[in-house]
């Protein structure tokens, strides 16, 4: 029986061959390209069926047709920035380019503090490129009038640029902070795009496929850019509690239900709360989910 002893718990400890080598590859399947593609043929796909078909332009332009063509029915708008004397919501009205100075600045001076430099460029790269790569993409990428829209429902908002900023900083934080805060800025995050995302989809500035396309865009800079990394500065598992995706997922579905509010149309409401949860949930799953998934399924296997 003694004989056997040895090989048997040397079976059952695995650091008892040393995890040294281990770890490299444990950090390349943390970092795989495929969502990469993944979020990169989604926001194709939004904008291919959504703007490129006559059924995908009808079906969105049917939604301005829901109630007034204005924010004003919509329960947020007082913090629109849009009404005479509010102060606007960041990233809204005016309030776009200083959010967005701000929260470079932030990232700025965490990779300084963290002295994460890797972490820190990955993060500016996607704030930079989701940013800077919406106004490229929504100056060329045209919208054809296939259905004989009216001329106000002509102007060409893919991605949105509201969308865009919360979705980049919020990735872009979760780059340079402390693993142990990870899930609760990204949390914090996520409230914050699940409003901004249904509220302009409401308010009658963007529409659906537009708040998608921005947050998709978002997170295919980011699966790049962790990809990318080096293994010993790529984001690996984050520890976060089992109830926190529950609870975090839940509060975006409630805030996307008041964000995306109106008195006058309960359909238009809908849509706009389904399109800013959606968003939410994507980005979540990419600065969380996918990470955390990944590591199990290597240490189980």
């Amino acid at each position: 029986m003694t004989q056997h002893d040895p090989p048997t718990l040397a079976a059952h400890r695995p650091g008892a061959s040393g995890q040294a080598p281990d770890a490299p590859s444990l950090s390349r399947t943390t970092r795989p390209w495929v969502p990469t593609l993944l979020y990169a043929l989604g926001f194709l796909t939004v904008y291919l069926l959504a703007i490129c078909t006559p059924w995908g332009q009808r079906a969105e332009n049917a939604l301005f047709g829901l109630g007034n063509q204005g924010g004003e029915e919509a329960w947020l708008y007082p913090l629109s920035g849009a009404a005479y004397g509010s102060t606007p919501l960041p990233p809204l009205e005016l309030s776009a380019k200083p959010t967005l100075m701000v929260g470079l600045a932030v990232i700025v001076v965490l990779t300084l503090a963290r002295r994460c430099w890797w972490q820190g460029c990955a993060a500016l790269g996607v704030v930079i490129l989701t940013t800077g790569g919406k106004e490229v993409l929504k100056s060329n990428l045209p919208r054809p009038d296939l259905v004989g829209a009216p001329e106000n429902l002509l102007d060409q908002g893919f991605p949105s640029g509201h969308t865009a900023i919360p979705a980049a900083l919020t990735l872009a934080a979760v780059l340079v902070v402390s693993p142990r805060v990870r899930p609760y800025v990204a949390t914090a995050g996520v409230l914050w795009l699940a409003c901004i995302a249904a509220y302009s989809a409401t308010n009658g500035g963007h529409r659906p496929s537009e708040v998608l396309g921005a947050t998709l865009l978002a997170c295919a800079w980011y699966g790049l850019a962790t990809w990318l990394l080096p293994p010993a500065a790529a984001p690996g598992a984050t520890g976060s509690p089992r109830a926190l995706s529950v609870i975090t997922l839940t509060l975006a579905l409630a805030v996307a239900l008041v964000s995306g509010a109106r008195n006058d149309s309960l359909t238009r409401s809908l849509v706009s709360a389904a399109s800013g949860f959606i968003c939410a949930a994507l980005v979540w799953y990419a600065a969380v989910g996918r990470p955390a998934h990944t590591a199990r399924r290597t240490a189980l296997g």
